[in-house]
């Protein structure tokens, strides 16, 4: 399976990298094809156009999109920004439209607190609704993350290598479902 991780903090020295750091590691275990898409390292614009309406897109915006319409499925690691989306996690959402159809998301949030992120968690769900690429029904929510995960994205005690487990199970049945249909064809 192709799988697009997706990052959503752009903030100096964040706690996010850790969470990427060990998704990559358990989605790589599972025999999984992983390309990571961190705003950060793109720098893309405040959405002005989306990228099917842009005449010649920048090599940035081509690699994203193939990263995308390559995929299987996402795998959306975000932290929460005043209980909601981080903006660069949603800028790199709304310039792609067509590349997310009818492919399953899953998501991983985590914040500083004993919450773990779980109310972006929401606001993403009905952001990939939109987007036709449903999340599964459980989310992995990393709370007092800087704590739990350490700078080589290890659990600190292993409690999140064990809750990613079910977690990717669920994943993996949407991801082989869903690959199954859309051989079949699409909706639209």
């Amino acid at each position: 399976m192709k799988i697009a991780i997706i990052t959503g903090s752009v903030r100096n020295n964040r706690d996010g990298s850790r969470v990427v750091k060990f998704t990559e590691k358990v989605a790589k275990e599972r025999g999984w094809n992983v390309t990571t898409i961190d705003p950060s390292r793109y720098e893309l614009p405040l959405l002005q156009q989306m990228y099917r309406d842009m005449k010649e897109p920048d090599e940035k915006f081509r690699f994203i999109h193939e990263t995308f319409e390559n995929a299987d499925g996402f795998i959306i690691v975000s932290a929460e920004y005043n209980h909601s989306v981080p903006p660069a996690l949603k800028n790199v959402l709304d310039h792609f439209r067509e590349e997310y159809f009818f492919k399953p998301s899953a998501i991983i949030s985590y914040s500083s607190g004993p919450f773990g992120g779980v109310r972006a968690v929401e606001h993403i769900r009905s952001i990939c609704s939109e987007l036709r690429m449903p999340s599964i029904p459980t989310a992995l929510s990393v709370s007092r993350v800087h704590d739990s995960i350490d700078e080589n994205g290890n659990s600190v005690n292993g409690d999140y290598e064990r809750r990613s487990k079910k977690f990717l199970d669920e994943f993996q049945w949407y991801l082989e479902a869903f690959k199954v249909q859309r051989e079949k064809g699409r909706p639209y």
